[in-house]
C-alpha cells in the first residue's frame, strides 16, 4: 500500500526485456530485496540493489496495462516506497494497481498553479467525481473538475518540483488508479453484485 506522496524522482539507467534499472538515492534508504516500490504508481518488487540504483522486473501484463513499456534510458519516474504502519497518510490509500492509462490533454497555468486535464477511459471515469481522489503516475491528486471523458487537477509548486507531472506534454500516456473506496461503494450500493456489505467494510478497516 502507498500514499501517493512521491518521495523521489528517479532516472532510468537501463530498460530492456522487462527489466528496469533505476538510479535513485532516498528510496534506497532501508530498502531490501523483495520490498515493494511504486514506479509511476505501479507496485513492483525490488530484485536488485546496487550503489545508487535498484533493479526491478516488469511482467508482460504490467507492460500492457501501464506506461512502463515506454520507458527508455534517461527518462524520469516517480518513486515511492511502500507505506509503513504508523506513518502519516498524507495523500490517500493507493494500491499501486494501475486501473488504466490516460492521456494528457491540456496544461493551463493559473497564477502559481498549473491546471492539467487528462482524458481517461470509461472504466476509470465512472469512479471520478469532483473533489475526489485520483492517482496519476502514482501522485495523489484532488479532482477539481470532470466531464464524461476527462478530468482536471491543479498542481501546486511543490508537486511540480517533486514529481514528473509538470514535465508531461499533451498526448503523453499516464498511469491512472482510482480511489479504492469508490469501488467498494459501487458494490455496496448494488451496482456490482459481489457480496460486499457494511460488515465486510467494517471488518477490513474502511468503516469505524
Amino acid at each position: 500500500m502507498f500514499t501517493g506522496i512521491v518521495e523521489e524522482i528517479g532516472t532510468i539507467k537501463q530498460a530492456s526485456a522487462g527489466q528496469l534499472a533505476i538510479a535513485a538515492d532516498k528510496v534506497l534508504e532501508g530498502s531490501q530485496l523483495g520490498d515493494s516500490i511504486a514506479v509511476n504508481g505501479t507496485c513492483l518488487t525490488i530484485t536488485r540493489i546496487e550503489k545508487g540504483s535498484f533493479g526491478i522486473e516488469v511482467m508482460p501484463e504490467t507492460l500492457r496495462r501501464t506506461n512502463l513499456g515506454q520507458l527508455q534510458s534517461g527518462h524520469k519516474v516517480n518513486l515511492e516506497r511502500a507505506l509503513s504502519l504508523g506513518a502519516r497518510l498524507g495523500g490517500h490509500l493507493v494500491q499501486g494497481h494501475v486501473d488504466a492509462t490516460g492521456r494528457v490533454l491540456m496544461l493551463t497555468p493559473e497564477a502559481d498553479a498549473l491546471k492539467v486535464r487528462y482524458w481517461a477511459p470509461p472504466e476509470v471515469m465512472r469512479y471520478i467525481v469532483s473533489k475526489g481522489f485520483i492517482a496519476v503516475d502514482g501522485v495523489s491528486l484532488t479532482v477539481i473538475d470532470c466531464d464524461v471523458t476527462s478530468f482536471q487537477v491543479s498542481l501546486v509548486g511543490f508537486t511540480r518540483s517533486h514529481t514528473i507531472l509538470a514535465q508531461r506534454r499533451p498526448g503523453d500516456l499516464v498511469n491512472l488508479e482510482v480511489d479504492i473506496i469508490a469501488k467498494y461503494v459501487e458494490r455496496l450500493t448494488g451496482k456490482d453484485k459481489s457480496g460486499i456489505t457494511l460488515d465486510f467494510l467494517a471488518s477490513h478497516g474502511f468503516l469505524t
